[in-house]
Formats: structure tokens, sequence, C-alpha cells
């Protein structure tokens, strides 16, 4: 069976850019692995770190759950997350232990430090895979087959300088977003403190709105998750598209990306 790994940040990033997609894998007969790097404990106004970290970690394993996705723990706290050799070889071996054929990943240009050093370190840990010689923490042998890495749309969908950010592929996800809202609504102490913190009224309704807006990009589809492919090398033996190749017609590859990458 192949698998599919997603290795975000915080509690509920994967359910509002990523998890339309992996249900989409998981009805095609691929094995789901989730993992948020962050434990979320700076999430709320109302709740101390600690349990306000606890909170976060039992809504991420039920919206784990709800995807039918194997569930990995965070590995350190929000803001403390940094490109090292420790935190490194911790991604590493949860890559290695899910033998992800596909991971999924952040956007490296986005609107927050956490996100794109999540993206940072699951971009090399997947590197890793095949590497024996790089040691992995807690110790998992290395693995030899193709690995295609797939960056989200930022949030907003620009980059921290406020630049678009075009999508290279787009993925339909309209016939499982009624699972990926279910999934998402498991963060339930996540509506408070994004309402507060980032003026996102009900983020419910703001995930509705950003799957609708990258549909409208695609052009096609009605709800939407879109994705940018990590070039092939040191990952694979040659170029690949291995989420094409699973999703088919839901996925539709951007014609004018690829004229752009061309220019």
């Amino acid at each position: 069976m192949p698998s599919a790994l997603a290795i975000f940040a915080h509690p509920d990033d994967i359910e509002f850019v990523a998890a339309g997609t992996l249900l989409l894998l998981k009805k095609e007969g691929w094995d789901i692995h989730y993992m948020n790097l962050c434990s979320g404990n700076g999430g709320s106004v109302q709740m101390n770190a600690e349990d306000t970290a606890a909170k976060r970690l039992e809504e991420g394993k039920e919206a784990a759950k709800i995807l039918g996705a194997t569930f990995y723990p965070p590995i350190c706290h929000d803001l403390e997350l940094n490109y090292t050799p420790e935190l490194l070889r911790k991604v590493a071996a949860v890559v290695r232990e899910s033998q992800a054929s596909i991971v999924l990943t952040h956007s490296p240009q986005d609107y927050m430090e956490d996100h794109m050093f999540a993206s940072r370190l699951a971009v090399s840990a997947a590197f890793m895979h095949g590497i024996p010689n790089l040691a992995s923490d807690p110790p998992r042998d290395a693995y030899f087959h193709d690995v295609a890495v797939y960056h989200a749309m930022p949030h907003g969908l620009r980059d921290p300088l406020r630049k678009r950010i075009r999508a290279g592929q787009y993925v339909n996800t309209t016939k499982v977003h009624a699972q990926k809202r279910k999934a998402l609504a498991a963060h339930e102490s996540q509506k408070h403190w994004l309402d507060v913190s980032q003026g996102m009224d009900s983020y419910l309704i703001t995930m509705d709105e950003m799957s609708l807006a990258v549909g409208m990009l695609s052009e096609h589809f009605t709800h939407a998750e879109g994705w940018r492919r990590h070039l092939h090398l040191g990952f694979s033996s040659a170029e690949t598209d291995p989420l094409k190749e699973a999703l088919g017609s839901d996925c539709l590859i951007s014609v004018d990306y690829e004229k752009w990458l061309e220019e």
C-alpha cells in the first residue's frame, strides 16, 4: 500500500489546506499519515499553555481519527520550531516510519515562521529518506523508493511580502469537503482563539471560503486545494508526479503555471 504523509506546523493546519487531498488519496487505497510539529500551546486566551497543549493534542488525535490517518505527536511548542539537527532527526524518523511516497507540507513562503520552518524540516527529512548514514531519532531504517514533496498554498494565497502565489496543480476536494470540515471542527478550542487573534469570525467559515477561493482559481472545481511540486532532484530517480497519477481527473495541472516555469 503506498503512503502519504502530511507534515505541518500546528493542530488544524492540515485540515485547512491538506485534509481533502489526504482523504482522496485514502479513497484510492493509500495509507495516510498525519503530523503536527508544534503542540499548539500558544493557541488560547482562555487556558494556560499546558492545558492548551493537552487540549489541542486530543483534538488533533480526534481529527486524525476522522480522516482515518495515523497520528504522530508534536515535537516542540509553538514558535520554538527551528531548523535544527535535533528536530530534523525526529521528523526524519516519522518520514521513514511512514515509508511515504508523497510528503505534503506548508508553502516555503507563508505568513509565519513555524509554517516555513515546518516546510524546511519536511523537505530535508524527505531528502534523508534514503540516506542510511544520517541517523533519525528514534532510529528508523532508510528506504529507497521515490518520494515527491508537495507544498500547500500559503495562508491568504500570498507570500509574506504580499505577492500572490500560484498553484501548480489543483485537487478537487468537493466530494470530501464535508468530511474535511468535520475534521477541522474537531479542533473546537480554535474557534474562540482565531476569532480573537486573527479575526477569522468562524474558522469553519474561513476554511470554506479559502477552499472556494482555490476552487475558483482552478476554474474547474467548486472546492479545491492547491499544490506546488518540489523539484525531484535528490528525492526520486526521475521527475514524477504521484499525486496526479493517483487522483487522475481530480488533480488538474495548471497549464499557465507550467508555462510560467519555463519562462
